[in-house]
């Protein structure tokens, strides 16, 4: 038995030994990991940072009362109204993450596409009603809600990801996840 406690002992990871050396760096970068991991996991487990799900109501950005847009709210080619996707549920609106921020809008049927430009992350806010286009203001990059949200000018590297929408019991509700990743890729 003494024996086998020897070899083992030889063959034990001993830093020392190793000539390896653990600075207060590491152990500080180490420590940051951990952090950016823990809130990560927090985040993931937010229902309010949750994506929007199948199911969801939509509400205006703003609306303290929560109440669900339907499709007679939103005008035809008027600017389109920012919201967010609601549990309905819970009633927790998924506003804990400027990813989920929507524009919906209407030519003819009602759309909605994420409000995160695809060149640097900008808020697309701005409507061209002359051209019937959603419009980024930070570098002009302009989408088309008839096309897909395909791009049509601009430095944009790819078209908005769309939220699928349905009516039900006169409510606007999601009715797929995103077509496509919601993001940027800044050049």
């Amino acid at each position: 038995m003494a024996f086998r406690l020897a070899i083992a002992a030889e063959n034990c990871y001993d830093a020392a030994r190793m000539a390896l050396k653990v600075g207060r760096r590491d152990v500080l970068l180490g420590g940051l990991g951990m952090l950016a991991v823990t809130g990560y996991a927090r985040a993931q487990d937010d229902p309010a940072a949750a994506r929007p799900k199948t199911g969801d109501l939509l509400v205006r950005d703003g609306d303290d009362g929560r109440k669900p847009l339907t499709p007679q709210d939103i005008a035809e080619n008027a600017k389109p109204v920012a919201s967010w996707a609601m549990d309905p549920a819970t009633g927790v609106v998924r506003s804990g993450s400027r990813f989920n921020r929507l524009m919906v809008g209407r030519l003819g049927d009602v759309f909605a596409f994420t409000a995160i430009c695809t060149h640097d992350g900008c808020d697309v806010t701005d409507w061209l009603a002359d051209e019937h286009m959603l419009s980024c203001p930070c570098h002009y990059s302009k989408f088309d809600p008839k096309d897909g949200g395909r791009v049509k000018d601009g430095p944009a590297p790819r078209a908005l990801p769309q939220l699928p929408l349905a009516v039900t019991d006169g409510k606007l509700v999601v009715a797929a996840v995103f077509t496509s990743k919601v993001g940027f890729e800044s050049q």
